[in-house]
């Protein structure tokens, strides 16, 4: 199987002059998506997490309303890349003929193929209220990615998708050189975990655009928090679906931009599990 991580050769002007070495860098692959035999989707992402992948990216697309909608998923090494090779319930089956589509996802884009502008747009599901938090389990949440992005600890180049909860602290975390892919592999461990997204946070170590709000919602979660800054579609789907919004996430703080009554001063603790 493909490795996350290559070693590669290169040589590096500094200091007015030049020296080799060796640097670390992410490995990206073309990931086809296959269902009952037909190909729905190839994105380009990072060989890792491939069965939380499979799982986040059916549930986030509504192929499928659980992961017991798979009746079985084999991942597949191709010489040129991997096939997520999965087979739905009949009743899934029969819903994804009528909607089927293909895609070819460069690893930035999260919704390329699409038909209609109508269908990029789409509204997110609207999320249940969920629990609050406090601005210090806020910056602690944020504060705790870094450390556990192992492949971004060598590499320097691949998004974090994480989820917080009181109590455990950061219960997953998934990487991907596609922010898009990151967060539906992370969709993909929670879902199989069975944790209830409604008592946490989802963290992002990328900008938030509209695909990314629409990938929370459809994990339920209600509050997202983004070391970059959101777009402004991405602000109006987020205030739609009920989603709490806060980006710019910084060492000395963070802005709230979509129902800011989820995060207060006073501190809210409660129980979580773990994922792997």
């Amino acid at each position: 199987m493909h490795d996350p991580v290559r070693t590669v050769d290169r040589q590096v002007w500094r200091d007015g002059g030049p020296s080799r070495g060796r640097r670390a860098i992410p490995e990206e692959t073309a990931i086809a998506l296959t269902y009952n035999g037909g190909t729905y989707a190839v994105m380009m992402a990072t060989p890792q997490n491939l069965r939380d992948f499979a799982v986040g990216f059916s549930l986030s697309e509504g192929i499928v309303q659980s992961p017991d909608d798979i009746r079985s998923l084999d991942i597949i090494g191709l010489d040129d890349g991997i096939e997520l090779r999965m087979w739905l319930a009949p009743s899934r089956a029969d819903r994804l003929n009528e909607r089927r589509r293909h895609i070819a996802g460069p690893t930035g884009c999260g919704i390329c193929g699409i038909e209609s502008i109508a269908e990029a747009v789409r509204p997110a599901a609207i999320v249940a209220q969920g629990r609050g938090f406090s601005s210090q389990e806020v910056m602690t949440a944020m504060q705790s990615i870094p450390p556990l992005q192992t492949i971004n600890v060598e590499t320097r180049a691949v998004h974090a998708a994480a989820f917080w909860m009181p109590g455990r602290g950061t219960v997953a975390l998934r990487e991907d050189v596609g922010r898009h892919n990151a967060l539906d592999k992370l969709a993909g461990a929670l879902a199989q975990g069975g944790i209830s997204t409604d008592q946490g946070m989802v963290l992002l170590t990328s900008r938030v655009s509209v695909e990314m709000v629409q990938k929370t919602a459809a994990m339920g979660a209600a509050v997202m928090v983004a070391v970059s800054a959101p777009t402004a579609l991405a602000v109006r789907m987020a205030d739609a679906a009920g989603i709490t919004l806060a980006a710019i996430a910084r060492g000395d703080g963070f802005e709230i931009f979509t129902h800011p009554g989820r995060i207060t001063s006073a501190a809210v603790t409660q129980g979580a599990v773990h994922v792997a």
